[in-house]
């Protein structure tokens, strides 16, 4: 008689179509899914996070069982729950009389680790939802002076076909990201994505989550998630119709009150294995052949998941697991309790960490050019930031997150992501939002007790960052200008945004 063997099936795996799942034999092999400790705990995700992948992950055990096969799932509360995933894959070996455990290779190196380190034989199977591998980035990236996304975004593009005719793209145009930059028009009525009550599966999670983790940063409720994939592909069917057509021109926008505007918020389906990416892309495609869609939109959206999403997945295993504990701007200030939803007086913090707070999701310029400018403008320790924002959004998985906020958010890597520093002063924020309205603070002020925060950090920055970016071919007109000024101003400037940091440091509401 053959060995059974364990499929792994992790919960960012949940997909028919993922490796384990189509190396498997069903007369012979056991899946194992588990609900465990390590995994809910290594970071203290937004509950809303916690029950989505709880929910998905039953639901898939579900659809597998179903297909007749055999499924050893441990829910969290189980008794015999080990509380790691090592732990329940030697239960489960002990338990069928198996020695050996296929797997799809996980996207974080602290899994990847776990599994090596099993007393089974673990083979670890290329994870084919991505559109290229490991590998084929580190063949890409060798000898090469500068990793910059746009190169690769074109070399993906060449690979899937997607947007080209031929060997040139559609339109004669690689990036038309210098169209996609408006600010949301004055009666802004965006589409409001779908939600989906929760079913009797949904519930029990929901239960559990609210008693095991009442404690974590976030709300629960309500809880409006797809957690399978047909809802998934209700949310996409809805944005290829409803908001890809104005996606492009105002992906840069923010509004008070409005989290979703024209975004596909299908970010976390697709890092949990509920959507394929070639296939979201197809969709994109198919919108804009058939005239019901502009190209800077497909274009934008479809760079964001070809090239973007590709690309910094492709930075994670390149560089390592060390990766998360670069500085190169050797910044230490500890993360403000405002991150955590206390008080401040700066409208534009408030608006994206309460609706972090509500909805565990921010689209991706709240995050770079909100709390990520204020961050490194402020100097924050950016291990720290790494941690909060893996911990605070539903789509966050160390991959995705690690190179976004260590790398292109937060210039730890020291540019290997970023060419340059993503900061800017309050400007910024008051062309592409309406947070600056009614704020405490003055964003046309440039010095004293209510000049916008940003204003005073931003030149602060620049200052203490001098000796490493004076040179850097794109920051070398900014410090002309500000060398320019006024020696007295410049000093005042200063002075009053090292007054702020001493009161930021202090615990005061700033």
């Amino acid at each position: 008689m053959v060995k059974p063997r364990l499929v792994l099936v992790l919960g960012d795996q949940l997909s028919i179509d993922i490796s384990a799942i189509q190396s498997a034999e069903k007369e012979r092999d056991v899946f194992v899914l588990a609900e465990v400790m390590a995994e809910a705990t290594y970071v203290p995700h937004h509950p809303k996070k916690i029950a989505l992948v709880l929910s998905a992950m039953r639901q898939f055990a579900s659809v597998l069982r179903d297909d007749g096969w055999t499924v050893a799932y441990t829910k969290l509360d189980d008794e015999a729950n080990t509380g790691s995933i090592a732990g329940e894959l030697v239960r489960r070996a002990s338990e069928f009389g198996a020695d050996d455990v296929i797997a799809t290779m996980p996207g974080e190196w602290r899994l990847i680790e776990a599994l090596n380190n099993l007393p089974l034989v673990v083979r670890q199977l290329p994870d084919d939802r991505f559109i290229t591998s490991p590998k084929e980035f580190a063949d890409w990236a060798e000898d090469r002076k500068e990793l910059r996304m746009e190169w690769f975004y074109r070399k993906v593009r060449r690979k899937t076909g997607l947007l080209m005719e031929g060997s040139e793209p559609v339109g004669g145009k690689w990036n038309y990201d210098s169209e996609n930059r408006k600010p949301a028009p004055d009666d802004t009525r965006p589409p409001k994505p779908p939600v989906f009550q929760p079913d009797a599966i949904v519930a029990e999670v929901l239960e559990l989550v609210e008693y095991r983790f009442a404690e974590n940063f976030g709300e629960l409720h309500p809880f409006e998630f797809a957690t399978n994939r047909s809802q998934a592909l209700a949310v996409l069917d809805h944005f290829i119709s409803h908001a890809l057509p104005h996606f492009g021109d105002y992906q840069d926008a923010m509004v008070a009150g409005e989290p979703w505007l024209w975004h596909a918020v299908i970010s976390p389906y697709l890092n949990i294995g509920l959507l394929n990416p070639i296939e979201v892309c197809r969709r994109a495609e198919d919108a804009f052949h058939a005239g019901a869609a502009p190209l800077n939109a497909v274009e934008g959206f479809i760079r964001q998941i070809i090239g973007w999403r590709e690309y910094v997945r492709g930075i994670y295993f390149l560089e390592g697991p060390d990766y998360t504990s670069r500085n190169a701007l050797d910044h230490t200030r500890p993360l403000p309790t405002l991150f955590w939803g206390g008080e401040t007086h700066m409208r534009c913090l408030s608006e994206v960490v309460g609706q972090t707070q509500e909805h565990a999701y921010a689209h991706h310029i709240q995050r770079l050019m909100i709390t990520g400018n204020f961050a490194l403008l402020a100097g924050l320790d950016p291990g720290a930031v790494h941690q909060w924002y893996l911990s605070v959004y539903a789509d966050a998985f160390e991959w995705v997150e690690a190179p976004n906020t260590i790398g292109m958010s937060q210039f730890a890597d020291g540019g290997l992501v970023a060419s340059k520093p993503y900061v800017s002063s309050g400007n910024y924020i008051s062309k592409m939002s309406d947070y600056c309205a009614g704020c405490h603070y003055d964003v046309k002020a440039k010095t004293g007790e209510r000049a916008c925060p940003f204003n005073l950090l931003y030149w602060h920055f620049i200052e203490r960052n001098r000796g490493r970016f004076q040179n850097n071919r794109r920051m070398a007109v900014i410090y002309r200008g500000w060398d320019k000024r006024d020696a007295d101003q410049r000093k005042l400037v200063l002075d009053h945004a090292t007054d702020w940091l001493a009161r930021l440091d202090a615990g005061e509401t700033v």
